[in-house]
């Protein structure tokens, strides 16, 4: 016998079989494919339809995509006065809460969303009291449905 030879060995290549999940995600990504396609050449039509002069605007196309980003793109263009130390201050808020949501990662999670919540409703008051109301009336009925289907299992038994 050879010390650096090793008799050829006969394999197969066998694949793994796909499981629920992975077919599961494969049927969605191929039912969503031409709505992302439809948003995907949006974005070529945005970014393609740039003007060189001065202002180098964005031209304004049909599609739902290219309106949106247009929009955003004009709102970066002309922001409200203090809408970037503002942002700074909200995007702080959230590394802060990364750093303090050490360990698991539920609090990795929850930490900075709520750190960023809590800065975000310090400069905006009004809308987080219509999105806290709105949430809170969500999740009454939330919970009221929850509480029918658990007295609906309990009456069956």
């Amino acid at each position: 016998l050879s010390l650096y030879s090793s008799p050829a060995r006969e394999t197969k290549y066998v694949e793994n079989p796909k499981t629920e999940l992975e077919e599961g995600v494969s049927r969605l990504r191929h039912v969503m494919e031409p709505y992302t396609a439809w948003c995907q050449l949006g974005l070529w039509f945005v970014f393609s339809d740039l003007e060189l002069t001065g202002s180098s605007k964005v031209k304004a196309d049909s599609s739902l995509c290219s309106g949106f980003f247009s929009e955003g793109y004009e709102f970066l263009q002309k922001p409200p006065a203090g809408f970037y130390p503002r942002l700074g201050v909200i995007s702080f808020a959230g590394i802060i809460g990364l750093f303090l949501a050490r360990g698991s990662k539920i609090k990795k999670l929850v930490y900075p969303a709520a750190l960023m919540g809590m800065a975000t409703s310090m400069y905006y008051p009004q809308q987080a009291v219509a999105i806290a109301k709105v949430a809170g009336t969500q999740l009454y009925d939330w919970s009221l449905q929850g509480y029918i289907a658990v007295e609906a299992l309990w009456k069956d038994t």
